[in-house]
Formats: C-alpha cells, sequence, structure tokens
C-alpha cells in the first residue's frame, strides 16, 4: 500500500472513498458545512434522521454527491475531550474494517478535526491514521481460508488529507505508522496460526527468516544445548511434547551494546506454542484458544523486526523461549524439583503455571547477555483478564523510573497499561515449598496475579517490567476496530521504548 499526503481541500480529492471523523455533535460550519453541501446535504440528512447517533467507532456509508470521491464514510469519535492517540487509531481502523467486501483501492481520511482536537497535533495524526488503517486491514480468515471475500480491502493507496500542511513531512510520519502496522500485523499472524501450523521449531524458523531479511544476529538454543547451559525451567515445561523447545535470541546492534540511554534492552517474550497445562490439565472449554499463549514470543519477534525496519542497528535484545505444554510420559509432574539457570530449585507444584518457568530461564539469560533493562511480556493468568478486562494490560515493575519509561512508550504507542503492586508481603507464599527455593504456584492463591509477578522477579537482577497481556492479547469477538483473534497488544510499546533510546 502506497501512502500519500495532499495538501488539497478534503472536497477536491480523488478517492474511492472519503472516510471523515466525526467528533461529538458535527457541526455544520466551516469546512464540514462544505463538505455537506457538496455531498448534497448528506450529512445533515443523517444527522436530521438520528443516523450520527450511537457507540463510538460507528462508521456510516452514504453517497458523495459532487464531492471528489465516490463514496463518503463518517466515523464516529465519541467526545472531543476525549480523544487521545489509541482513539486515532481505533478511528482509522473502524473506518478501514467498514469496507469489508467493498471493491476500495484508494481511501483518503480527512485528518484535520482529529488534528485539532488531540493534544499532540497533526504530526501524531498523520501517523497514527496510518497505523490504523494499517491494522484495519487485517482479518486472520484470510490465514487459511482461500477466497475469503468479505475481509477490508487490500488498499492500493491511502490518501492523508491536509490541507495547507507541510505533506513531506507528514509522509515521512506516516510512513513511520505504516511499518508499525505491519508489524503489528505480523504479531497477529505469528499468534493467530494454529498449534499444528507454528511448533517451537516453526517459531524458531520464522523468526530466523526474519533476522536474515532484516540483517538482525539470531541463535536458536535447541533441548542439548539448552541443557548444557543449565536451563532447566525451560526445559521442564517442553518435555512432554513430541516437538521439542526452542530458545530464540535475536539481536540488533553488537553484542552488550547501549543505545543512547545507557540501556542494552532486552525484550522477552512468553512463547508457549500450545498450553493443555501438562499434568495440571486445563478444563477443555475454549482450550483451543491456548495456541494463543505464544503471544508474547511472537510479539517480541515482531517488535525486533519493526525496529530494524525503523532504525537499523538500535541496540536491542529479543529472547523468546518456546515451548508446547503437554501431557505424556515425560511430562514434569507436581512436585518436582527444577534448578533453574541461576540455580535456585523450583518446586513445580502446578504444571499449568508454566510461562513464569520459561521466563525465568530467558530472563537470566538475557542478563547473561548482558541486558542492563528487561520488559518481559506474556499471556501469563487469566486473572489479570478478570481484573481489567480486554482493553487494559497489566504491568509490574521496579525500580520506578525505568517503570515510568515503559508507560511513556505506552502512552506514545496509544496502548494502556496499570501498574499493579509487588507486595514483598506476598513473597512468602511463594516460598513455601518442602524442598525448593520457591514455588512456582502458591498453595494459598489469594493475590495470585502479584505472585506470579513475584515469582518472575526472583529471576532478574535489572531494572525490570513484566507485561500481562492475558486479557489484550486476542478478542473473543469482534468489535469495530479489530476482528476476532491476536490484536498485537504490546508491540507498538515495545518498539516506541527501543526507540526512545535512538540518538535524535
Amino acid at each position: 500500500m502506497q501512502v500519500r499526503v495532499v495538501a488539497d481541500q478534503p472536497w477536491d480529492v480523488k478517492a474511492d472513498v472519503l472516510a471523515v471523523p466525526l467528533l461529538g455533535q458535527p457541526d455544520l460550519s466551516g469546512a464540514l458545512a462544505e463538505l455537506d453541501r457538496r455531498s448534497g446535504g448528506e450529512i445533515r440528512a443523517l444527522a436530521e434522521f438520528g443516523e450520527l447517533k450511537g457507540k463510538r467507532f460507528k462508521a456510516i456509508l452514504t453517497a458523495a454527491g459532487e464531492l471528489g470521491a465516490g463514496r463518503l464514510l463518517l466515523v464516529l469519535g465519541g467526545d472531543p475531550v476525549a480523544l487521545d492517540r489509541e482513539a486515532v487509531i481505533r478511528i482509522a481502523a473502524s473506518a478501514e474494517r467498514r469496507l469489508g467486501g467493498r471493491a476500495v483501492k484508494r481511501l483518503a481520511v480527512w485528518l484535520a478535526p482529529l488534528a485539532e482536537q488531540l493534544e499532540d497535533g497533526i504530526d501524531a495524526v498523520a501517523e497514527l491514521v496510518t497505523r490504523g488503517v494499517v491494522q484495519g486491514s487485517y482479518d486472520p480468515a484470510t490465514i487459511y481460508r482461500e477466497g475469503y471475500t468479505d475481509a477490508p480491502p487490500a488498499l492500493d493507496e491511502l490518501i492523508l488529507v491536509a490541507p495547507g500542511e507541510d505533506a513531506s513531512r507528514l509522509g515521512r510520519l506516516a510512513e513511520r505508522g505504516r511499518i508499525m502496522g505491519e508489524g503489528a500485523n505480523l504479531a497477529r499472524t505469528l499468534a493467530n496460526r494454529s498449534a499444528n501450523d507454528v511448533t517451537p521449531e516453526v517459531l524458531a524458523e520464522e523468526a530466523w527468516s526474519l533476522a536474515e531479511k532484516h540483517d538482525l544476529w539470531v541463535d536458536v538454543i535447541g533441548p542439548d544445548k539448552a541443557a548444557e547451559l543449565g536451563m532447566g525451567l525451560f526445559l521442564s515445561v517442553g518435555k512432554g511434547s513430541d516437538n521439542p523447545p526452542r530458545m530464540i535470541v535475536m539481536r540488533s546492534g553488537r553484542a552488550g551494546e547501549r543505545d543512547s540511554l545507557g540501556r542494552h534492552l532486552a525484550i522477552v517474550g512468553k512463547g508457549v506454542c500450545f498450553d493443555s497445562g501438562g499434568i495440571s490439565i486445563k478444563p477443555s472449554d475454549r482450550m483451543d484458544e491456548m495456541k494463543m499463549d505464544k503471544t508474547g514470543a511472537c510479539t517480541v519477534i515482531a517488535a525486533a523486526a519493526t525496529v530494524a525496519r525503523l532504525a537499523p542497528g538500535t541496540p536491542l535484545l529479543a529472547v523468546a523461549p518456546a515451548v508446547e505444554n503437554m501431557p505424556g510420559s515425560h511430562s514434569t509432574r507436581p512436585g518436582d524439583i527444577v534448578k533453574a539457570l541461576n540455580g535456585k530449585r523450583v518446586d513445580i507444584t502446578n504444571t499449568d503455571a508454566e510461562g513464569r518457568l520459561i521466563l525465568a530461564d530467558a530472563l537470566t539469560y538475557a542478563e547473561q547477555l548482558g541486558a542492563t533493562h528487561l520488559v518481559d511480556v506474556a499471556t501469563l493468568t487469566g486473572a489479570v483478564a478478570r481484573a481489567l478486562g480486554d482493553l487494559m494490560s497489566g504491568a509490574f515493575g521496579t525500580p520506578d523510573d525505568f517503570v515510568g519509561e515503559v508507560f511513556a512508550a505506552g502512552r506514545r504507542a496509544g496502548e494502556r497499561f496499570w501498574q499493579l503492586p509487588l507486595v514483598d508481603e506476598y513473597a512468602e507464599d511463594m516460598r513455601d515449598s518442602w524442598y525448593g527455593d520457591v514455588v512456582n504456584f502458591s498453595r494459598n492463591n489469594d493475590g495470585g496475579l502479584v505472585k506470579s509477578a513475584l515469582f518472575i522477579r526472583e529471576f532478574v537482577t535489572k531494572p525490570w517490567v513484566h507485561l500481562d497481556i492475558a486479557g489484550t492479547a486476542y478478542f473473543r469477538k469482534a468489535t469495530p476496530f479489530a476482528p476476532r483473534g491476536a490484536t498485537g497488544a504490546s508491540h507498538a510499546t515495545l518498539v516506541e521504548l527501543a526507540l526512545a533510546g535512538v540518538k535524535a
């Protein structure tokens, strides 16, 4: 898809569809009044009919009259006071998704209504609208279904309409948004692919291909090497599967190289390609969704590729432990004592608390490779979804200044996180083992969401943030701005965090 910025008035732009965001009750004056006049009064007629009422992100397709575009698409953006970066992305995605199944090759979006309200102005809107349209074009039904015709259109051209603005500057920002959107869609496709399609070995092959394409250093550690290194927790999870585990490592920049903020940043993602729960087997209801338990790994792999596209050579380490958690004659059993890479003995009290085990060894290994700051991303607990739903991710971390850096990256990315406390007193429950230094699942699981983070904290010694995306990683039902399936949650935040260390 080509992205083009034009300084023309919206009514003069030639396109198949012109998308017009409407914030609050439409004020039919100025440029909007002219659009209404040239459309033959369509906007006023729809308002009087009551069609411009409804939930945020509703999109109405109507006749364009004498406009340069063939159709007019009005997208409800809600209260203008509540407009933020996330909403801009979703308005644009909703516009693209509303066109599903239509023969559209050129979509124009008028930026002024959003730029006049968003605090960050036209520059941010150009990037975020482009990213939103790219992400809105995604439909997982196209992965396996041949001849699927209801997907959002594959655009030849996205036209950003910005009268009186510097088209060259906005074009560069729009290109950044396009790459960010494509990276999120890559993460979504990897996460959405089924477990019989993406095993740990296949995920490693995908990472290797991306590393070669974007000039990244890559290493894939198999079971023998992992055993030699002492990755006992990582290996313990995959023992029950015929598909052996892979520890995937990707790096941009030189080994140990620090960015302009003095960081050798590592992003670590949970990659359970299928999670049956192991011996502590899950209920059958919705077990089919457990192919999504690799989303963290898919996210950090895609983020590393996106950073390489936007700022080649940026110091960044990505570690993705990939396993299948299956019951079998060789599976780890509840009560087994396993030695972690950092030397701690872990009492496996629940084999379905497996994500924290593979993250523990991956985080330790990242530190051994020189990481000074670490962020892990995981579909870790159902508790975070029950607490925060599917629109807000949970976060833990220490120290506060690094947590603040991650949250600032999230704000730039248009993603929401809520910081939860690391309650030190609860750590005693995680040490209630007959034989080990720590249990992976507390027998008293009150505050289990906090305890999951406290377990991971046992394996980091550097500034660290844990992002639990179990609620936000995928939608169970379609929304105006996204289909069912993987959302790409936290991809943009990780990219923004890494790019914060690039010298201006």
